[in-house]
């Protein structure tokens, strides 16, 4: 299905960049609004994981962990419950759910202290391999996080941090108006100068 000139500023949505960047980037955003009769394949699955699999680790320890769940099941519905807000009323029509998870020290308690930038960096790299398989995220940490680690009996170093959505994108029309008033909302970012301290 083609996409109509009215449909695209809440399906299609380029960045404002000042320099041209690879296309899933430019393409990349994070939207609300699913199909709720579309599903991600087994092999769309796993090259988001590879993808995340091969994202920088520091010292190689690669202390990230995932939980993904295809909705329909018991595991989506579980991750369902345990978001806050309004995020449990659009994540519900995701294709699937993804929890990243930090594994902040060995079982020994030897310290990961770069498990959350580690963790980054592979859902980084999941998102972008997203993009490439026709797919749109949107990261959540919106989260009873007690609730997900009770769920699945996560181990005290294994620390949950965002959840994040994927699925197909649908158009803004399908959300409640404040929401979709967001979904259609003008793509910001800092300028250069603000992010950038030094350069030489």
């Amino acid at each position: 299905m083609s996409i109509t000139e009215s449909a695209l500023p809440s399906t299609a949505r380029s960045a404002d960049t000042i320099v041209p960047i690879v296309a899933e980037l430019d393409a990349r955003w994070s939207p609300r609004s699913f199909d709720p009769e579309a599903t991600v394949t087994d092999a769309q699955l796993d090259a988001l994981l590879e993808a995340a699999r091969w994202a920088p680790s520091a010292n190689n320890f690669q202390p990230r962990r995932f939980i993904v769940a295809r909705r329909g099941t018991h595991h989506f519905d579980t991750i369902v419950h345990a978001l806050v807000g309004f995020n449990a009323a659009w994540a519900v029509n995701a294709s699937a759910l993804v929890v990243g998870i930090a594994e902040t020290s060995t079982v020994e308690g030897d310290l990961r202290s770069y498990a959350e930038y580690d963790l980054g960096a592979a859902v980084a790299h999941l998102v972008v391999q997203a993009q490439a398989e026709g797919l749109h995220t949107h990261q959540m940490a919106g989260v009873e996080w007690d609730q997900i680690v009770a769920a699945f009996d996560l181990a005290e170093n294994l620390k949950p941090m965002t959840i994040t959505a994927v699925g197909v994108v649908d158009t803004a029309d399908k959300l409640a108006e404040a929401l979709a008033e967001r979904e259609t909302a003008p793509r910001t970012r800092l300028p250069l100068s603000e992010l950038v301290i030094a350069r030489s």
